[in-house]
C-alpha cells in the first residue's frame, strides 16, 4: 500500500484547475479572476507549500508500527526497530511520530540512530560505526562511535546539560534522512522545529566481512520515549507493516520477578509485568498487565515454584482477537525477601541502582556474595561493577559480559571462559561471587566466580586496571535490566545450626594480601559465643586455629594475648544480633596471620576486635573460612 498519495493528487488537481484559461483569454487566476476563485488558489498553494518535502516523498511506504513502551518505561537498548539496509550510492528516508515523555527531565529521553554493518546484533561479525542522537549536548554522550566525527554535527537546538529544559522540542513527526549518494554519509533529522545533521564528506570504511557488500544497517533506539513508524523509502529487514488491524500470534512475558513474597496478592506481585506481544505482518506491541489474564498454578497459598499463566486476548488496534495468545514463566513464593540491587523484576535502567561504596585499602581484597537476576534481552543485562573513588568520581566500570570503559580500563585486560551460547540462560540465576583487589601499585583487579544455572562454574578476570589512586579507591554494585539478590546465607535462619555446621567455602590469601568480607551476624543470645566463628587452615583442612566472636580461640596457631576488643561485654549479646560485621584476614607472608573485626553493633555503636600473629602459619598454604554456632550469617 502506497504512502500518502492523497496529497499528491490533490495537488495535481490543484495545478491542472490553474492551467486552463478563462473565455476572455485571461489567466484563471489573474487579478480579474473572482474574489473567491483567488482565496481557494492561495489556499491551495500555501498547502501545497506546506507539505511539499513534507508529506510527498517519493517511493514511501507504510511501515506502521511503535517502538517503546507507550507508557515511556523503556529503558537504553531495550527495544529496537526494523533493520533499514541502506547500499552505497544508496539513501533512506523514514518518517515517523517521536512521542516524549511530558515529565523528562533529561535531555537524552529522544531515540538515537545506531549505524552498523550488514550484521545482525549480537552476530559474531556485527560490527558499529556509531550512533546519532536527536538532542545535541556537545559536552554529553549525544553521539559516539570510533566512525562517528562529532565535530561535523550541526543542529538548531543545542543543550548545554544533560538536565536542560527543551526535550519536549524534539517531539512530534519526525522525518529521518540517510544519504549515500555523494560517497560520503549525510544525516538529517528534522521535525519542521528542531533540524540535526551529520556531514561527513568521506566515504565510510566497509566493516563487512564480505569487502564487495559495501550495505549499511541502521535502526532506532528509543530511551523514555516511543516511536510510532509512519513509512520507509526502504523495505527493512522483514517487510513492511500495513496499517490493517492484525491478530495476535504469540506473546513473551517480560518483568516477572523471580520470588514473591508470601501474602501478596496476585494483582499486587505481577502490576508491573508487560508482555511483547507478536501480531501478523511482523509488528510487536507491548501492552501492560492492565490488558493481561493471569492465573498461577498451582495457586499462590502455599510455598514454592509456582507458573505464571498470562492470556491477551485483543488485536493490534485492541480489538476482540480471533485467538487469544497465551504465556507463561516460572517464579516463586517465599517466606522472606532478602536486600536486592534493581527491581526484582528486571526493569532497572543501566546502574540506576546501586549498592553503597566499599573501600579496599591497598593490599585488600573485597569479596561479595549475591545471586543475578537478568531479563536475558541482551549480554550486558547482569551485574556491573563500578571503580571509584570516595567522592564517586569514577575510574572505570566493568560488566559481566566481559566489557567496560573509563580511564582505568584498557582492552586486553578482561577474559573470561563463558559459554556464550547459553550465557543470558546460566546467568539468570546464577550464584556469584566477585573479587575486588587493590593492587597498592596504581592497578586493581577484578574476578567473578560465576555458578552457572546450567551447573557449571564459570571465572570472569579484568587484571591491571590502572591509573587507581590506592589510597582513595572504592567499588559498588549495580545491574541493567537485572537484579542482584545478596541471598547467601551461612547457618539455620533460626540460630539452630550447631558448632560450624555450616560453613563457608574455603578461601586463599596469598602472601602479603588481606582478604575481606562483610555480613550481618544473627545470634540466638543464649552465650557469647553463640556468633561469628573464623577458621584459619591449609588446602586441606588441616587446622591452623580458630577464633571466634566472644574473644577466644584455639589451635597450634593461637596464643594467650594475640587478642584483643574494645566490646561492651554488659550488651554483648544483644549488640551481636543484627550486628554488621566487616572481617579483614591477614596473610602477613612470614609465618604469622592477622584477623580483625569491625563491628557495626545494633547498639549504634562501632566495635572492633583484633587476633594479632598468629603463628605457625605456612605463607604459601593459608586459607579461612566463615562459619557459626547457634547464629547465622547474612552476607547483605
Amino acid at each position: 500500500m502506497k504512502y500518502n498519495k492523497i496529497v499528491t493528487a490533490f495537488c495535481a488537481a490543484a495545478l491542472g484547475l490553474m492551467s486552463l484559461t478563462s473565455c476572455e483569454g485571461g489567466d484563471l487566476f489573474s487579478i480579474n479572476a473572482p474574489d473567491w476563485l483567488s482565496s481557494k488558489a492561495d489556499s491551495i498553494a500555501a498547502e501545497k507549500a506546506k507539505n511539499q518535502g513534507d508529506d510527498v516523498i517519493e517511493g514511501m511506504e507504510e511501515d506502521v508500527y511503535t517502538v517503546g513502551a507507550t507508557d515511556y518505561s523503556t529503558g537504553w537498548w531495550a527495544q529496537f526497530s526494523k533493520y533499514y539496509q541502506i547500499p552505497e550510492g544508496g539513501k533512506w528516508i523514514a518518517q515517523f511520530n517521536l512521542n516524549i515523555n511530558p515529565n523528562a527531565t533529561n535531555t537524552y529521553k529522544n531515540f538515537a540512530m545506531i549505524i552498523c554493518n550488514d550484521e545482525d546484533r549480537g552476530a559474531a561479525n556485527y560490527k558499529e560505526y556509531g550512533a546519532i542522537r536527536y538532542d545535541n549536548q556537545p559536552s554529553g554522550n549525544s553521539e559516539w562511535g570510533d566512525y562517528i566525527d562529532r565535530s561535523l554535527v550541526s543542529s538548531d537546538l543545542t543543550f548545554d546539560t544533560e538536565t536542560d529544559t527543551g526535550v519536549d522540542k524534539l517531539g512530534g513527526k519526525v522525518t529521518l534522512t540517510i544519504d549515500r549518494t555523494n560517497g560520503g554519509l549525510f544525516v538529517t533529522m528534522t521535525n519542521g522545529v528542531v533540524t540535526k545533521t551529520y556531514n561527513q564528506t568521506s566515504a565510510l570504511a566497509n566493516l563487512n566481512a564480505d569487502a564487495s557488500n559495501g550495505t549499511i544497517r541502521a535502526f532506532l533506539v528509543p530511551e523514555g520515549s516511543y516511536i510510532s513508524f509512519l513509512g520507509s523509502t526502504i523495505e527493512p529487514i522483514g517487510g513492511f507493516t500495513s496499517k490493517e488491524d492484525k491478530q495476535p500470534l504469540s506473546m513473551t512475558l517480560n518483568g516477572v520477578p523471580k520470588k514473591v513474597l508470601q501474602g501478596v496478592t496476585l494483582e499486587e506481585a505481577f502490576a508491573n509485568v508487560t508482555a511483547t506481544v507478536q501480531f501478523e505482518e511482523g509488528v510487536s506491541s507491548t501492552v501492560s498487565a492492565a490488558n493481561l489474564t493471569f492465573q498461577t498454578i498451582p495457586d499462590m497459598s502455599s510455598l514454592g515454584k509456582k507458573t505464571l499463566v498470562a492470556a491477551y486476548a485483543k488485536t493490534f488496534k485492541g480489538e476482540a482477537a480471533t485467538k487469544p495468545v497465551i504465556a507463561s514463566a516460572d517464579f516463586s513464593i517465599v517466606d522472606k525477601l532478602f536486600t536486592c540491587v534493581g527491581a526484582s523484576d528486571n526493569t532497572s535502567g543501566f546502574r540506576e541502582e546501586k549498592t553503597e561504596n566499599f573501600k579496599v585499602g591497598p593490599g585488600e581484597t573485597y569479596i561479595n556474595h549475591f545471586t543475578n537476576y537478568t531479563d536475558g534481552a541482551a549480554n550486558w543485562n547482569n551485574f556491573i561493577i563500578t571503580l571509584c573513588k570516595a567522592d564517586n568520581t569514577e575510574y572505570c566500570f566493568v560488566r559481566a559480559d566481559n566489557w567496560g570503559t573509563g580511564t582505568s580500563y584498557w582492552e586486553g585486560c578482561q577474559s573470561c571462559d563463558w559459554n556464550w551460547d547459553v550465557f543470558k540462560e546460566a546467568l539468570d540465576g546464577a550464584k556469584v561471587t566477585t573479587y575486588i583487589t587493590n593492587n597498592g601499585d596504581g592497578t586493581a583487579d577484578v574476578k567473578a566466580v560465576v555458578e552457572g544455572s546450567d551447573g557449571n562454574t564459570y571465572t570472569q578476570n579484568y587484571k591491571g586496571l590502572n591509573n587507581i589512586d590506592p589510597s582513595d579507591f572504592c567499588f559498588n554494585l549495580s545491574t541493567e535490566k537485572g537484579h542482584l539478590e545478596f541471598d547467601y546465607v551461612i547457618g539455620n535462619e533460626d540460630n539452630t545450626s550447631g558448632f560450624r555446621a555450616e560453613a563457608e567455602a574455603i578461601v586463599k590469601v596469598p602472601a602479603g594480601a588481606t582478604y575481606v568480607e562483610r555480613f550481618i551476624n544473627h545470634t540466638d543470645g543464649s552465650a557469647n559465643w553463640n556468633n561469628f566463628i573464623i577458621t584459619l587452615c591449609k588446602a586441606d583442612n588441616t587446622e591452623y586455629c580458630f577464633v571466634r566472636a566472644d574473644n577466644w580461640g584455639t589451635g597450634i596457631s593461637y596464643w594467650d594475648g594475640c587478642q584483643s576488643c574494645d566490646w561492651n561485654w554488659d550488651s554483648f549479646r544483644e549488640t551481636m544480633d543484627g550486628a554488621v560485621v566487616t572481617t579483614y584476614i591477614t596473610n602477613n607472608g612470614d609465618g604469622t596471620a592477622n584477623v580483625k573485626a569491625v563491628v557495626e553493633g545494633a547498639d549504634g555503636n562501632t566495635y572492633t576486635q583484633n587476633y594479632i600473629s598468629l603463628n605457625n602459619i605456612d605463607s604459601n598454604d593459608f586459607y579461612y573460612s566463615l562459619s557459626m554456632e547457634k547464629a547465622h550469617l547474612v552476607f547483605e
